[in-house]
């Protein structure tokens, strides 16, 4: 677990930076990516202190970033629609035809919204210009030698580079694939319409994500690739389990596991032909009419010229204080350095890159970035999210703690029958000896917005004996109350 000091103490050396060592160390940084999530939290670390020339680099269109234009906000917006059919499909209290999925209207209302935050992220980068100390350039940045920079027909040379250029769609070298049409995410975000079947390639957080909304608005019967026994993998195997259940059983798809691709190639009428060689060696053959890449995301660094500098972005090239290996002036938070591709850990990498900056500038100790896993997928459309904080019972027992485990069932709390959301499970993790709680797993409905409760639990190192136990009856959150309840008493009788 992150100490607490350790966490805060970051933000105070940024609130007294008026006042510290750091007050005159006089340094020029360049942030490339600024329209990011990454880009931007370092920018607002930085732009108000008063020995800080910051260039801000970005050739976003419109600009915005990854997550506002083409991940957690525009991709929340399309499963909402898809939500509301499927709660509606599922609910036998309601009667009469079942209202088809407008996918015009999705893709506007998203578009309206999306551009509208974007717009509102380009403004506030845009509005540090007006500063003397802070210079915008929209155009491509590419290093020419270590540390040199050429952008917008200028050539800069910084003490500092901030490399926050996000991920691009990854798309498998697979025999073959160069001659299908393929959809990605990003094309799935946009489209408003589908055909009948399709089949998929990735079941990762992106896949379980797209999968529902795909049957359930677009209308959609699938073949989902899934390459080991069951998804999730930073999760128990029971989690994947329970949600290989709810997808087989609530959703029109088929899932073989164990099975890995092969080639592919395009029929006579335009679909997808593709082989999969089973675990036994067996091959078997999946058409559909649209395949799907939903096989992740690579750092994007292709246009940077990196081969120009020392930098070599292989292996483990970013180190945990998020300096880049090869240059001790370069650092690299974010999607781009392939440690943890996650909004949230983005921003709190950024953070810990200029706290870092600003220590080595004044020859100070780095300190590496830790925090508590903290992980949500928008799973079964969001109505039955996966949510992770902190340990798992796997990795609580690899990490040598002797461990109290409590998992209830939605159906053991008859909330979840009463809001006609039945299904799921809930996993609490607590150090027997001490009844520190170390870990909590959800797969259920409210388990995104639980997971906010129990990060400040499992971050403050709360004792599970100390944790109030007043249920408010009839809530979701009930679920917790049985899990306190259980792991506590496992402790007391210690």
């Amino acid at each position: 677990m992150v100490e607490r000091s350790e966490r805060h103490k970051t933000r105070i050396r940024q609130d007294y930076w008026h006042t510290t060592q750091h007050a005159s160390m006089g340094i020029h940084v360049a942030i490339i990516g600024a329209y990011g999530s990454a880009g931007a939290a370092a920018t607002e670390q930085l732009v108000d202190h008063p020995d800080v020339e910051l260039t801000l680099i970005d050739d976003g269109e419109p600009g915005g970033g990854l997550c506002i234009l083409r991940g957690c906000m525009p991709s929340k917006e399309v499963l909402s629609a898809g939500a509301h059919r499927y709660q509606a499909r599922h609910d036998e209290r309601l009667v009469g035809e079942l209202p088809d999925v407008d996918l015009e209207r999705v893709v506007e209302r998203k578009d309206e919204h999306t551009l509208g935050w974007a717009g509102y992220r380009r403004a506030a980068i845009h509005g540090h210009t007006e500063r003397e100390n802070v210079t915008f350039i929209h155009d491509t940045a590419r290093f020419v030698a270590d540390r040199v920079i050429e952008a917008g027909g200028d050539t800069i040379e910084p003490d500092y580079v901030i490399i926050a250029t996000g991920s691009s769609v990854y798309i498998p070298d697979l025999p073959g694939i160069e001659d299908v049409d393929i959809m990605t995410s990003a094309d799935v975000l946009d489209a408003t319409e589908f055909p009948d079947t399709g089949v998929v390639m990735g079941f990762g957080y992106i896949g379980m994500e797209m999968v529902p909304y795909l049957t359930e608005a677009g209308g959609m019967e699938l073949t989902v690739i899934e390459h080991d026994d069951r998804p999730i993998d930073e999760a128990d195997p029971e989690f994947g389990d329970a949600a290989l259940d709810i997808y087989r059983e609530q959703f029109p798809v088929e899932i073989p596991t164990n099975v890995y691709e092969q080639r592919v190639e395009p029929t006579d009428d335009g679909g997808v032909r593709l082989f999969l060689e089973d675990e036994d060696g067996s091959e078997r053959v999946v058409e559909a009419d649209q395949l799907f890449c939903f096989t992740g995301r690579r750092p994007t660094l292709d246009r940077l010229g990196l081969e120009q500098t020392s930098l070599e972005p292989e292996g483990e090239w970013v180190k945990e204080t998020m300096q880049a290996r090869d240059d001790e002036r370069v650092f690299v938070p974010g999607d781009v350095n392939e440690k943890e591709p996650i909004l949230h850990v983005a921003k709190e990498q950024a953070f810990q890159a200029v706290d870092n900056i600003l220590a080595h500038a004044s020859g100070e100790q780095l300190k590496p970035y830790e925090n508590v896993h903290h992980h949500v997928i928008f799973s079964a459309l969001g109505v039955y999210p996966f949510a992770r904080v902190g340990h798992t019972e796997a990795t609580a027992r690899e990490a040598g703690y002797d461990v109290a485990v409590s998992t209830r069932q939605a159906t053991d709390d008859g909330v979840f029958k009463t809001k006609d959301v039945p299904y799921g499970l809930a996993k609490l993790v607590v150090d027997r000896e001490d009844g520190t709680v170390l870990g909590y797993q959800g797969l259920h409905y409210h388990a995104d917005v639980m997971a906010k409760t129990m990060q400040v639990i499992v971050e403050m190192g709360l004792d599970i004996r100390e944790i109030p136990d007043r249920a408010y009856h009839p809530t979701t959150p009930e679920i917790l109350d049985g899990l306190f309840r259980e792991t506590a008493a496992a402790v007391e009788s210690e």
